[in-house]
């Protein structure tokens, strides 16, 4: 962040500072444990907490300054709102670094991903501010974005929403140089109602960038490909077909992961990726037309996608456990992720030429369709010839699952007992953990990890 006095911050958010003024170093914090010396400390007011307790705990931790909402014993600012006071202070700062370049992502999948795939690119090229995990809501982009600095040339924020004008309130106060929408899918549309409505929200990103800004769209969706029309300024496609700006081809998959020819304006590169899964390769076609446009060259693109690793946990990790591969993708679930990673665990299996194992749990938030949407996925795993499908605490799966289908269901009301089948398994097999994040399924990881260990250790095989 850069440095601001506490007196210039109460005149930039419009509170009244109490006790005396101080040099603000570091970007704002709402969890005192994670103050940092020089630290602004949010006390933010949620249904079972109040940030208020804990500011005697960030100072000590480091934070010499707080946004409150009423006085306290410490230095604060005492303001009517915390979360409008921060988002003030971002777009102070956001203003105060004119060359800095904003780069924001949203879509129903694939933003984290990206987010990690083109820290990498850019990180490669000059100093690069990236949001910590899944963090793209309200709090996290203005938190993000305060901790850019007069070093920093890049900053990519992540922008989700949860009704109707969150991106929009979100792109006024980051004012993004380049807005980036991935895919329009089913994320989240028990919360909206439908599909449409959903593109409206991800179509903020673009109705909201100035003309002198890029929009960089998806070519995976017919919502995101009209999209286009919200925007006078340059738009730049990528997808995997023909008329994309920025495609892959000649797709293969090898140990799971996609090898591609990456094609942009600039020519030709091979990008052999070290994450798993097929869709990974439209996450990758976004980080490079995003990095295509800033200017970076396609052998340093495809070099830098060759070699990122993810470092957002739960996310399609892959875990060689003594001759039984894991794939972790307890983060959180959709229709079209659960697919993908469906897909993947069927790859995994047939290089390995073991059993195929999918450790499966309720998707949330998709509304009137959510018992459609879970028979389908359960159908697709028959199709696809996956060897078990464990259904835990969500028998939906396994509903449309015609008699004749080889696939051996099981059905569990809890981890404990879904591990047991653990027992089943051979040196070869591969399984798949995936549910909504409010499932827990990194527990079964766990547990599944723990179970196949003492086996190995016992000399069973």
């Amino acid at each position: 962040m850069i440095n601001l006095q506490a007196s210039q911050i109460a005149e930039i958010v419009g509170g009244e500072l109490i006790g005396s003024d101080v040099t603000v170093t570091s970007a704002p914090i709402f969890n005192s444990n994670e103050a940092k010396p020089g630290s602004i400390f949010l006390a933010l007011i949620g249904e079972n907490s109040d940030g208020h307790q804990y500011i005697a705990d960030a100072f000590v931790n480091g934070s010499v300054l707080a946004f409150t909402t009423r006085e306290v014993p410490e230095r604060c600012i005492v303001v009517d709102d915390v979360l409008h006071a921060l988002n003030l202070l971002a777009s102070y700062v956001r203003n105060s670094l004119p060359e800095l370049k904003v780069i924001a992502l949203t879509g129903s999948q694939g933003k984290t991903t990206t987010k990690d795939l083109l820290n990498h690119i850019l990180s490669t090229v000059a100093p690069t501010v990236a949001p910590a995990g899944n963090f793209n809501n309200e709090l996290g982009a203005p938190i993000t974005l305060l901790q850019s600095d007069s070093q920093t040339k890049f900053c990519i924020l992540e922008m989700g929403a949860r009704h109707i004008g969150d991106i929009a309130e979100l792109c006024k106060m980051a004012t993004p140089d380049i807005g980036v929408v991935l895919k329009v899918g089913s994320a989240h549309i028990g919360e909206f109602g439908s599909a449409q409505a959903v593109a409206k929200a991800k179509s903020e990103m673009i109705s909201s960038l100035r003309d002198g800004a890029v929009a960089v769209l998806g070519q995976y969706d017919d919502f995101t490909k009209e999209m286009k029309t919200l925007h006078k300024g340059k738009t730049i496609t990528f997808g995997e077909t023909t008329s994309a700006d920025v495609r892959a081809t000649d797709i293969e998959i090898r140990e799971g992961r996609p090898h591609f020819d990456l094609v942009t304006p600039a020519g030709r590169a091979a990008v052999g990726l070290r994450i798993a899964g097929i869709h990974q390769v439209a996450n990758a076609l976004a980080a490079a037309a995003i990095a295509t446009n800033l200017g970076i060259s396609i052998d340093l693109i495809a070099g830098a996608l060759s070699t990122a690793e993810l470092h957002s946990k739960w996310r399609m990790e892959i875990h060689e456990l003594d001759g039984l591969v894991l794939i972790n993708d307890a983060y959180n679930a959709s229709p079209e992720s659960t697919e993908a990673a469906l897909r993947t665990l069927v790859l995994f299996a047939q290089e390995r030429g073991g059993q195929s194992w999918a450790f499966l749990g309720k998707m949330h938030e998709l509304g009137a369709s959510s018992p459609q949407r879970h028979a389908s996925l359960g159908t697709l795993a028959s199709e696809l010839g996956i060897d078990h499908l464990v259904c835990i605490s969500a028998d939906e799966y396994a509903s449309e699952i015609a008699e004749s289908s080889q696939i051996a269901v099981h059905r569990f009301r809890s981890f404990e007992e879904a591990e047991a089948l653990v027992d089943q398994m051979n040196q070869g097999d591969v399984l798949l953990v995936k549910a909504s994040r409010a499932e827990k399924f990194e527990v079964l990881a766990d547990l599944i990890v723990k179970r196949w260990s003492e086996r190995i250790n016992g000399g069973e095989s």
